[in-house]
């Protein structure tokens, strides 16, 4: 059996023809679509991108990994310490280990581990090759190796090929010369000026008035994405520009595909599609972010082309990442995995019903949040609001509106009662089931907060007093007051 595993970074479901998006953006994904099953409500557990891939690479939750940031004590995983062997359990409990251990040939083509220093991502995969360029790349970077290793390896049995491609992850970057076929299409309704004027009056980093985060300084060479939307020709280029890294990286995947087929491979493939996470655009007042723990930045695409799998199916459970583990052991008719927080949805590929009651999602790397998804209903909870000054609770009927524009708080007290119960139920099933007493939620909070806003608020209050947002600068301050001292010295990649 071989099985293509695309991880398409960045990547919101809602922006995809097979999910119901208004523009082509997706035409080769959306025939793998028409031959699989599509996952309507298919969340990663811990956003953004390195919580997210623990999670999915290990079968486990970030507070039983540990990983829920972006710097600091809670970017590595945990050590298992004296319960150790010769080996640690990602040698054969992460999902390429326990891939190898089917008897599966396992391969990456990726630069993740070197962009977050997450050397643990490259457990279980027997050849590794970094693309070079920490995520920085075009697809145009990474296909080359791809068809290479296709025309070398295809025609052989038992592989699994991890492709990861970044065309969708901000700053958008499609090469010029592709041009935009997007240019005469409109824009997503519901973005209205009326939105737009009110979200410039807020503070936001990666808000309209600064989408490179706390300023508006795009990198040299960054065309497609304004560095500040003050209208809504700045609005439509930062959408086109996003919807271009869509179809940009979707083309290389129709190369893909095609090399697949001259190696007479293609029919009998398993195909994976799915992402890290999403990407607000406007929605909290945030674009070209994955930083909440929000129903757009946690749900992401799932299609999977499986043999004998009920091609055009649409599943509408609810489902985590870090269940495609135990999914693939009970495919391979395997044991799942002792230390997987994970459980199966084998089930729906052939279209049986099956999911969780609710979801518990989490950010810590630009906010401090934890939300519960359940029924129609997206609750969050907000520990450190990274400078957005979102309330302490929000609920969203995420059916009735998907774009997160109407706060429910005050009027459904019984629904927050309902989450708030089921978020108790999680945390204390999680902190019972682990040696650790420490939730590192906490940890990230008493390190003085989630990595990307950390240092930054001075810089960003003189930034709210030039942009005429100063009035909020006070309240930052009140809210915050040990973190106004501390500036941010280093650089980072984002």
């Amino acid at each position: 059996m071989r099985i293509l595993f695309l991880d398409l970074d960045t990547l919101r479901p809602d922006h995809l023809g097979c999910y119901g998006y208004h523009r082509n953006t997706s035409p080769n994904i959306d025939k793998i679509a028409a031959q699989g099953v599509r996952f309507e409500n298919y969340y990663c557990s811990d956003a953004p991108c390195l919580p997210s891939r623990t999670a999915l690479m290990t079968g486990r939750f970030g507070i039983h990994t540990g990983v829920v940031n972006h710097g600091g004590t809670n970017a590595d995983l945990r050590i298992e310490g004296e319960p150790r062997g010769f080996n640690d359990i990602l040698r054969s409990e992460s999902l390429p280990g326990f891939l190898r251990q089917v008897g599966f040939r396992t391969v990456s083509i990726s630069p993740f581990a070197e962009r977050h220093s997450a050397w643990h991502f490259y457990a279980g995969f027997s050849e590794m090759y970094n693309t070079g360029r920490v995520g920085h790349e075009s697809a145009e970077e990474i296909t080359p190796t791809v068809l290479k290793w296709i025309r070398a390896n295809a025609k052989e049995d038992n592989w699994f090929l991890h492709v990861n491609y970044w065309d969708a992850h901000t700053p958008y970057r499609a090469p010029e010369e592709f041009g935009n076929p997007f240019e005469n299409d409109p824009i997503p309704g519901w973005i209205t000026p009326e939105i737009l004027e009110q979200q410039l009056s807020r503070p936001a980093p990666h808000g309209p008035w600064e989408t490179n985060m706390f300023d508006d300084v795009m990198p040299p060479g960054i065309t497609r994405q304004p560095g500040k939307i003050l209208n809504m020709d700045d609005l439509r280029k930062m959408i086109d520009g996003y919807d271009c890294g869509i179809r940009y990286m979707d083309h290389h995947i129709g190369l893909i595909m095609q090399a697949l087929e001259e190696e007479g491979v293609a029919d009998d493939l398993a195909i994976i599609i799915s992402a890290d996470h999403g990407e607000n655009q406007g929605e909290l007042g945030l674009y070209g972010e994955h930083g909440t723990a929000d129903h757009i930045t946690c749900r992401i695409p799932m299609i999977i082309k499986w043999p004998g799998c009920k091609a055009g199916h649409v599943d509408k459970g609810l489902h985590y990442n870090l269940d495609l583990a135990p999914t693939l052991a009970e495919l391979f008719n395997r044991e799942k995995k002792q230390s997987w927080d994970g459980q199966s949805f084998a089930p729906a590929l052939f279209g049986e019903e099956c999911g969780r009651e609710y979801l518990v999602l989490s950010q810590c790397a630009h906010v401090c949040q934890r939300s519960v998804r359940f029924g129609p209903w997206l609750y969050i909870r907000t520990y450190h609001c990274g400078y957005n000054l979102f309330p302490d609770e929000m609920l969203f009927n995420i059916e009735e509106d998907p774009h997160e524009q109407n706060n429910l708080v005050q009027t459904r007290k019984d629904i927050c009662k309902e989450a708030v119960y089921r978020y108790l139920e999680w945390h204390d099933q999680m902190m019972k089931t682990m040696r650790y007493d420490v939730d590192p939620l906490w940890t990230v909070m008493k390190e003085g907060g989630p990595f990307h806003p950390k240092g930054e608020l001075p810089g960003y209050c003189e930034r709210l007093e030039k942009t005429g947002r100063g009035q909020y600068v006070e309240i930052l301050k009140r809210k915050y007051p040990g973190e106004f001292a501390v500036r941010k010295v280093k650089k980072y990649d984002d």
